[in-house]
């Protein structure tokens, strides 16, 4: 009781500290002169008004109605709540304009109707047309529902959609698809029995129809028992599902015996343990009502070992939550300007959906749920709320799927940049990844060598590169550990090279590598003996392969200090012709874009001709991304103003690059926040190269400096980073940090194909 409570008081408080509700109208211009406001208002503002006058298709131009979506209610069926009224159904009305922001980047103005009659519910959002892109019904009670969301599709030209009905619909779809196909049971066989006739069970059953399920294998419940033809109360669209393959008097229990599949839209506790034990193999549980299940998480595991369970709650797992639908189908459907979400457009979103469960969890989703590994399996077959890709996976299938049916208004036609202005709404923009996975795609017959294939982040990794085109992986490991871990996580690496240098069958190639080794460590402390027996370290075993032609590239390190896998790399591979240091490199993605740090893990204190040399290879792989390098060298003085070893470095560093690459776009000695503050440069630093653009490459004046400001950026600032990047090899070997994540591997392994080139 007290934890009620306590929920209860904070719920209030938050919904009434500080600006009361959750949500604002904030400009999107600049309002801080008058010429400012001369734009925004009188006169200014006459002149989109005249070319919307003029073609008025120009309003998604120059307002704000393409990205805006009406949320409207009359509060007669406000989430478990029932009819509260308008003015009570306001809090989740705002809630789900919040929702539409965080997720897509929708804007939303919540509309709250004091009226129960459908003609002046319909008539009152049709003359607000003009206003959005679209409308979002919510929380209207059934059958009124059904006739508002179908005269309003009929006379509007923007998508319209009661996400009651087919939110819950395409979500728990998905999931059912995934959950069938788990059993090895079709839709078009099963037996499904649906507990609850409201219009979310409606649309529900309807999608399920759409996906093979078959009318004479669906029984439907309300309140009063089975709908069948015999019955004479059945209201609104009841009748469409009335089934009298069972007699009408079929309780519940009994329609359960043999079933496979439960739906529950209805209310909690209405599901027994012995209902589910009559159930057939393998069945599938949705239990949906909010916020009490029809049946408990824990009663229905402990009624039988071979189910598949979801409901509607987050702490459990399965959860079928509208918000991986709504946001996403109204992205895709904005952005197309489509006309209407047809059957097509939510078919859509439903195999979307499904697909991305099968694929390799983000660690970010994992962190977020406490997770170890999310797999697809009986307790994960439908993605997570934060999962990031659900904006890039639904918002496109949708759009798609509008233009496929004809009723986009605007197509699509680069899907690329799509991407990446979906990645932008959210700041989850990776540019700079997306250019050097598609370089990377370019040539995507580059053999990567793995060489700690005995890790699980790493086959994850190896997976989505295969997944994703970007190489060849050559996986470096106990290859029967390798495929225990493949077969334990539902891993797909069908086909992949597997290499055990511990094998038998890999004694001619120990042997071969050995004396190459050899020869080139012979006067330098190795015999015969020791150059073979080395080759059993898989980085010196996976160095060589890169050495001798038989891969392109290696990544390593996820399992091994720095030292120790760069060292085989030093030994085998080798640093370029004429160079005294190879150095490291990370990229941060920081507000300001990309920025290019080094050296971050090689050299302790370089010497004034090592920091140039650090500098001209970090210039040269910048330049890889199609990015002009704006250098500033980094200490504790500007220009002159400090003395001491590490200012005079860097000072004479700045002049040797400048008469070497009079073109470089290169300056120092600085602190570090001057390339940054643009106004105090040019203040008091006019000649400085970086006034106009600032910096994007960073060189510091040693080890210490630069691996301290490179950790603590990135902790505190939460910012996303690519590397080490190993700079001034032969051949591309980079070594990763401890703990990488997928996305990491990825990013590292298409880097190394790209020097590849």
């Amino acid at each position: 009781m007290s934890s009620n409570k306590t929920l209860k008081e904070e719920a209030l408080h938050y919904h009434a500290k500080g600006r009361p509700g959750k949500i604002e109208v904030i400009p999107s211009k600049e309002t801080a002169t008058q010429r400012d406001l001369t734009l925004a208002y009188s006169p200014g503002v006459a002149e989109p008004c005249m070319a919307i006058y003029e073609n008025p298709e120009d309003v998604y131009k120059y307002t704000a109605k393409g990205n805006l979506v009406a949320v409207i209610s009359n509060g007669t069926a406000v989430l478990g709540l029932g009819d509260i009224g308008p003015e009570a159904g306001k809090p989740v009305m705002e809630g789900k304009g919040l929702l539409f922001k965080i997720y897509a980047d929708i804007d939303v103005f919540d509309i709250e109707l004091n009226t129960k009659n459908v003609d002046e519910f319909v008539r009152t959002v049709k003359i607000l047309e003009p206003t959005f892109g679209g409308v979002n019904l919510e929380d209207i009670s059934a059958p009124e529902c059904f006739e508002i969301e179908e005269r309003l599709k009929a006379e509007l030209n923007i998508p319209v959609m009661h996400d009651d009905q087919h939110g819950t619909a395409i979500i728990s779809a998905a999931a059912l698809k995934n959950a069938l196909e788990l059993v090895n049971k079709k839709f078009e066989d099963v037996k499904i029995v649906i507990n609850g006739a409201g219009a979310s069970a409606i649309s529900c059953t309807r999608l399920y129809n759409s996906l093979g399920a078959q009318k004479k294998n669906i029984f439907m419940f309300d309140s009063k028992g089975l709908i069948h033809p015999s019955r004479t109360n059945l209201d609104g669209k009841k009748i469409e599902f009335a089934n009298d393959n069972l007699p009408a008097e079929t309780t519940l229990a009994e329609a359960l015996n043999g079933a496979d599949v439960f739906i529950g839209l209805s209310k909690g506790n209405t599901l027994k343990q012995e209902m589910v034990k009559v159930m057939a193999k393998d069945c599938i549980v949705f239990a949906m009502a909010n916020p009490t299940p029809e049946i408990s998480y824990e009663e229905a595991m402990a009624a039988r070992e071979d189910i598949i369970f979801a409901t509607g709650r987050s702490d459990y797992p399965n959860q079928v939550n509208n918000v991986l639908g709504f946001p996403y189908i109204f992205r895709g459907a904005l952005d197309v300007r489509s006309k209407i979400i047809n059957e097509e457009m939510k078919l859509a979103a439903v195999h979307a959906l499904a697909d991305l469960a099968k694929k390799p969890v983000p660690d970010i989703v994992n962190m977020a749920y406490g997770e170890n590994n999310l797999i697809f399996g009986k307790k994960y077959i439908i993605p997570k709320p934060v999962d990031p890709r659900l904006l890039t996976t639904v918002a496109p299938a949708v759009a798609k799927a509008a233009m496929d049916t004809g009723v986009a208004k605007f197509p699509i036609s680069d899907w690329e940049a799509y991407d990446t202005q979906l990645s932008k709404r959210l700041g989850q923009d990776n540019t700079l990844t997306k250019v050097i996975i598609t370089k990377a795609k370019q040539n995507p017959k580059k053999r990567v060598v793995f060489a700690d294939a005995e890790n699980l982040t790493v086959l994850k990794a190896a997976q989505q590169v295969i997944d994703e085109n970007i190489a060849i992986p050559i996986l470096l490991g106990n290859e029967n550990r390798i495929n225990q871990l493949v077969l334990e996580n539902h891993i797909d690496i069908a086909g992949v090279e597997i290499i055990d240098p511990r094998a038998a069958k890999q004694e001619p190639n120990l042997k071969k590598f050995g004396e190459l080794f050899y020869e080139k460590r012979k006067r330098k402390g190795f015999n015969k003996f020791e150059a073979t027996m080395v080759m059993l370290n898989r980085n010196y075993y996976g160095a060589m392969m890169v050495e001798t032609g038989e891969a392109e590239a290696m990544i390593g390190g996820m399992t091994r200090n720095y030292p120790e896998t760069i060292r085989p790399a030093l030994q085998i591979v080798g640093r370029q012709e004429g160079l005294k240091k190879v150095s490291g490199m990370y990229i941060l993605m920081s507000r300001f874009g990309p920025l290019f740090l080094a050296d971050t893990t090689v050299n302790f204190n370089p010497t004034t001709d090592e920091i140039v040399e650090i500098t001209e290879l970090a210039a040269k792989e910048v330049e890889k991304f199609n990015i002009k390098p704006r250098i500033a060298l980094l200490t504790y003085s500007n220009f002159g103003s400090a003395d001491g070893e590490d200012a005079a470095k860097m000072q004479k560093a700045v002049s040797i690059l400048k008469e070497k690459h009079p073109t470089m776009i290169v300056d120092g000695e600085m602190q570090a926040h001057l390339p940054f503050d643009l106004d105090l440069l040019r203040e008091n630093h006019p000649f400085c190269d970086l006034v106009e653009g600032g910096a994007n490459t960073l060189i510091f004046p040693n080890l210490s400096a630069s691996n301290i400001a490179y950790n603590l950026v990135k902790e505190i600032a939460n910012i996303e980073k690519i590397g080490p990047i190993l700079l001034g090899m032969k051949k591309p070997v980079h070594v990763l940090q401890l703990g990488s994540s997928v996305r990491e591997i990825v990013n590292m392994v298409a880097i190394a194909v790209v020097d590849a080139k």
